[in-house]
């Protein structure tokens, strides 16, 4: 699977960013091979998925059992890897973190990537949740019955969240960061919970800006526990990779894999992979995350041969907020997407 945050990997946008040479990939897919000595609960042509710390983009995959989970009978390889990521991700901010009851509301930015559509799923499981998304205009058609309201990213989302719901909303979940997170926090009710799960905002070009990472950090509306007490509000962060590999909570982030399994069993939820791509097309796959492209999740399939396939024709917006035109006749940049339809 490729996730965001795989670009900010690339970018050094993380604390301690890995050395080089390196293998990315968090979560993979596959068929158990080889067992270690002591493993018990699985077997050699296990369907399985897992949780990896680095060196998930690969043929063959190396990671302790206790990130390993069997995969049920009428999931696929690509739905597979698909799901622990943004699944788990998605359930434990709004269920273990935020506490989503009945009749609560949520706002969650990009809407249409692959946590955004796993946590509009997962709160349909809920009775009476409204669900505000914001997304890029394009992907509105492919995505508006998976969200209450929808508004386009680049637009005055406060005031149009304020106009529907006066007072706001109980749950927040930011990936953007930056300026965002002074307007998120703006939009809680009392007793509401915001909560950081990544910065997209701080990717860049190609290259890392150190001032498109200052400037957005610098944007981030200082936080004063006084206001907080005074306001009844929550604030919160959230890393899975954190809790998995350093901060050994693999026992509960099984617990919650066993209970999104449950839900996929009895056909509650579902992944949604935008679009499979080889090995060799990693280059082009994660521009297409860059240019928030996606609807759902990118899989690098290693049994994939490259297809020079077309791209849809729409005009993208790129993380640095900047529109990307799509010139008549240039046909460079629209080689080699595999769409899934």
């Amino acid at each position: 699977g490729l996730n965001f945050l795989d670009l900010m990997v690339r970018q050094g946008n993380i604390d301690n960013p890995p050395k080089t040479p390196l293998v990315p990939g968090f979560e993979c897919s596959g068929i158990v091979e080889t067992l270690g000595d002591n493993v018990k609960e699985f077997e050699i042509g296990d369907r399985v998925m897992a949780f990896v710390n680095y060196n998930a983009w690969a043929e063959v995959v190396c990671t302790p059992a206790e990130f390993v989970y069997k995969i049920p009978d009428d999931m696929s390889f690509s739905e597979a890897a698909a799901f622990p990521m943004n699944f788990v991700t998605a359930y434990m901010m709004l269920f273990e973190v935020a506490n989503l009851r009945e009749g609560m509301s949520v706002l969650v930015h990009s809407a249409g990537g692959g946590v955004g559509q796993a946590v509009a799923q997962l709160c349909s499981t809920i009775p009476n949740v409204t669900v505000f998304g914001t997304a890029s205009s394009f992907k509105h058609e492919a995505i508006k019955d998976s969200v209450t309201h929808l508004f386009d990213r680049n637009a005055d989302y406060v005031q149009e969240v304020k106009r529907i719901s006066p007072d706001g909303v109980d749950i927040v979940l930011d990936c953007l960061c930056g300026e965002n997170t002074g307007k998120g926090l703006s939009l809680l009710k009392p007793l509401g919970t915001y909560i950081l799960y990544g910065s997209s905002n701080m990717v860049t070009g190609e290259t890392k800006s150190f001032f498109s990472f200052a400037k957005s950090w610098w944007q981030v509306e200082k936080v004063n526990p006084i206001k907080l007490y005074e306001e009844n509000k929550v604030i919160a962060g959230f890393s899975l990779l954190n809790l998995l590999f350093k901060q050994n909570r693999g026992g509960l982030i099984k617990s919650v894999m066993d209970k999104l399994i449950n839900l996929y069993n009895n056909k509650k939820i579902k992944p949604v992979v935008d679009s499979l791509w080889a090995l060799e097309e990693v280059k082009e796959a994660m521009q297409r995350i860059h240019d928030r492209g996606n609807i759902g999740k990118l899989i690098l399939d290693v049994e994939k041969a490259p297809t020079p396939l077309m791209a849809n024709d729409s005009t993208e917006t790129s993380e640095a907020g900047e529109e990307e035109e799509d010139h008549e006749g240039d046909n460079e940049n629209k080689e080699r997407m595999p769409f899934i339809q």
